[in-house]
């Protein structure tokens, strides 16, 4: 069976048809990559709260004080933190939920307890959101 183009011929596309096939597919490319950047940057780049490690104080073989400070661009608004404890190992050894209520300022430091399973070397903050979950919420 002889192949398509000789059996069908083959006629090459113009060259300003090329030209054409080109820029549009590299148009397609930029506002692709354009998209792509700004849903990235509205879902990663910019949160409206940040939880920064303060301090910690270690006050037995299973238990750190933790304090950290919450930024947030509403302070009218309640914010959930998720407070750890790191073994000598780096591995988490014990964790804690804080809700951090409405206040009148946009930074404020809260000061927790957190308990180990392990004996702790230093407390940490993995992270805040304002998505408060229920059981969290003050009725």
């Amino acid at each position: 069976m002889p192949p398509p183009r000789t059996r069908y011929g083959y006629r090459p596309l113009p060259r300003a048809s090329r030209r054409r096939v080109v820029l549009a597919l590299a148009g397609l490319g930029i506002v692709t990559g354009i998209v792509v950047a700004v849903i990235g940057y509205q879902r990663l780049g910019r949160s409206d709260v940040a939880g920064t490690l303060a301090g910690y104080r270690l006050i037995d073989q299973e238990t750190v004080s933790v304090t950290i400070s919450v930024t947030r661009s509403d302070p009218s608004q309640p914010v959930d933190c998720i407070v750890r404890v790191r073994a000598k190992d780096g591995s988490e050894t014990g964790r804690r939920e804080v809700l951090v209520p409405p206040a009148s300022e946009a930074t404020v430091q809260v000061t927790t307890i957190v308990k180990s399973s392990k004996p702790p070397v230093m407390g940490d903050v993995y992270g805040c959101g304002a998505d408060v979950p229920g059981y969290l919420r003050v009725p």
